[in-house]
């Protein structure tokens, strides 16, 4: 495969960098991405991806254009409002670069389809908002050996990672288990920063980029978090799991699985619900414990004094690990994990366990501003 002329005057910027050059641009032509969800984070990525010259993109998305999106959905504009996502964001692709193969894949990802369609693919992005489809990517990417760029967004934050099968950890490996989507709010609920998704999206482009063409150091085994108030970017060094249920050493998911169809959550009206302020004026009751049930990852950036950390995904099977004839009050990042641990607790028979309402962004904001909390 070689370039043509009008291919060498489009891309050479690219050839003008030895890092690239002539072969590597070759190879992007060559290469099949695939992106999951054409949203806040597949609009950028796929604009550059296709900019790039990268030969063939494909698009899975069900969704359709509304007119909420266009805040930071940057592939579509006011006339696509109602168009199935996928197909607007192809026609967008072909007219930025005729000379690419574009895909439209206007469907619901499965674990009936996924195998089938990741196939004909070399690198796959993911920039879904739903959990159960995050680790449905993942665990097919595993399986099928394909190098997954994933990364996500919330408010004013992001994060983003790469996981190649044989050179590091994959997603379970650092985020074991899902939580239930009823308890994380999406865009929707929680808002986001217009731009905040194009930084990422941006990210996850360059790192297909660098895997494609072979140059530098894709983000394998780090976590890179963005907060967008603080214009900071952290790094958080993660390691494969032995006991990954996809990549261990006995894995025991063989086969993609749907996740199970989401369901409320009881959550007891005995537990005590403590503002920033009310916690505060706890923090010398000998008769409480804290329980941070945020990822490890998290609670090494930043934590309260004396906080035990125990992962949601964790807590049922370590609550003996709590000292007894003490009350816990669960904390986490914005109080949704925090009130699932409560739920967690109460079914194993836990009286009035208490959380931090807001969780430890509503504690930087009304008790200590000093604390780090990605």
């Amino acid at each position: 495969m070689s370039l043509s002329p009008a291919e060498v005057a489009r891309y050479s910027r690219h050839l003008a960098l030895h890092e690239i050059g002539v072969t590597g641009q070759t190879r992007l032509k060559a290469a099949k991405v695939l992106v999951i969800g054409a949203g806040g984070l597949g609009s950028p990525s796929l604009l550059y991806l296709a900019a790039a010259g990268v030969g063939t993109i494909g698009i899975v998305d069900f969704d359709v254009v509304d007119i909420s999106n266009l805040q930071r959905q940057l592939l579509f504009d006011t006339a696509s409002v109602g168009e199935p996502k996928a197909d607007a964001a192809a026609r967008r692709l072909r007219a930025l670069n005729p000379g690419i193969d574009v895909i439209a894949h206007p469907l619901e990802l499965r674990a009936s389809n996924v195998m089938g369609i990741f196939a004909d693919y070399d690198v796959v992005l993911d920039g879904t908002d739903r959990f159960g489809t995050r680790y449905l990517v993942n665990d097919a990417c595993v399986i099928l050996g394909l190098p997954l760029v994933s990364a996500a967004i919330h408010r004013f934050e992001g994060q983003a990672l790469t996981c190649i099968p044989g050179r590091g950890p994959c997603y379970r490996c650092l985020f074991p288990e899902p939580p239930a989507d009823a308890l994380v709010p999406n865009c929707a609920q929680a808002g986001v920063l217009g731009v905040l998704p194009g930084v990422l999206g941006t990210i996850q482009a360059t790192e297909a980029i660098k895997i494609i063409t072979g140059i530098g150091e894709p983000l394998i085994g780090r976590l890179l978090t963005y907060d967008a108030l603080e214009m900071r970017f952290d790094e958080f060094p993660f390691a494969r799991r032995e006991d990954c249920a996809v990549c261990g050493t006995d894995p025991a998911i063989s086969a993609p699985q749907d996740a199970p169809e989401p369901c409320s959550v009881g959550i007891p009206e005995t537990i005590r619900r403590l503002s920033a302020r009310q916690l505060h004026a706890l923090r010398d009751d000998a008769s409480l414990v804290l329980v941070d049930v945020r990822e490890p990852h998290e609670f090494a950036a930043g934590f309260l004094p004396g906080a035990l950390n125990i992962p949601l995904p964790q807590l049922a099977d370590r609550l003996l690990e709590l000292p007894r004839l003490r009350t816990p009050v669960f904390v986490c990042r914005s109080g949704s994990r925090s009130l699932a641990a409560c739920a967690v607790a109460s079914r194993a028979g836990i009286q009035s366990p208490a959380h931090l309402e807001g969780g430890l962004l509503a504690w930087v904001q009304e008790v200590d501003d000093s604390l780090f909390v990605v």
